[in-house]
């Protein structure tokens, strides 16, 4: 799907809120087509990507805490990056 759309539970440290917000963006934009926001589109993506956040965050909190998996390239982009940029 995209780089940002990754197993957010189990980092460690947690996800984040902008890493929640952004695998939201990311799936409104696929799964609605719209890549560009217009003054038509845009209170209705940014309505759904609220809805997706918070019920993200909900099930993050509520699924037992358990690291799920263990590879760096399955971690979201701004961590990979993050990494990157400290070596």
């Amino acid at each position: 799907m995209s780089g940002y759309i990754t197993i957010l539970r189990g980092l460690e440290p947690a996800a984040t809120e902008q890493e929640i917000y952004a695998a939201a963006q990311e799936f409104v934009r696929k799964v609605s087509g719209v890549s560009g926001l217009t003054t038509a589109t845009k209170p209705a993506v940014d309505k759904a990507v609220e809805a997706i956040a918070a019920a993200t965050t909900q099930l993050l909190a509520e699924l037992p805490d358990t690291r799920v998996h263990a590879a760096a390239s399955d971690e979201p982009p701004s961590r990979r990056r993050a990494a990157r940029d400290a070596d």
